[in-house]
């Protein structure tokens, strides 16, 4: 199994009163990562793969531990847990070497911006997608 790795830098205004990372910006990392990880690396130059627009349709997260900033980044694991006809599921972990901060998952269904409705998963994407499937998953058609 293969996982996308993001390495995300921390900004002092993530912090909440508590002096830790709130836990709404672990979203906006979350959405780094997984932006990182579907459009800048989908496959083939000029490809229409995931360009045509995506909607989070659920987000799933456990708070494991706090995170406090510091100036080193936090590695962000993604990977692909489920590809369905018109939507596929992305887990991710938020962590460093020894210490795991946050596990999570999100729902994205691709959608077609110009006809406003979802689309179905194309074979190029599902290509691609299928490089980073957890072992024990199984593709729906």
């Amino acid at each position: 199994m293969a996982r996308h790795i993001y390495s995300c830098p921390l900004r002092w205004s993530d912090m909440d009163a508590f002096g830790h990372v709130n836990n709404v910006v672990f979203l906006r990392y979350l959405e780094e990562a997984r932006i990182d990880f579907m459009f800048r690396l989908a496959p083939g130059d000029g490809s229409p793969s995931f360009s045509g627009g995506s909607v989070v349709a659920r987000h799933e997260i456990d708070y494991l531990r706090p995170l406090v900033h510091r100036h080193q980044p936090v590695t962000i694991e993604s990977w692909v847990t489920k590809i369905g006809a018109a939507s596929l599921t992305i887990a991710y972990e938020i962590k460093d070497p020894d210490v795991t901060y946050v596990r999570a998952s999100t729902v994205v269904v691709p959608f077609d911006l110009e006809a406003q409705r979802p689309r179905r998963i194309s074979e190029e994407e599902r290509r691609f997608l299928q490089e980073y499937v957890d072992d024990g998953m199984t593709s729906a058609a």
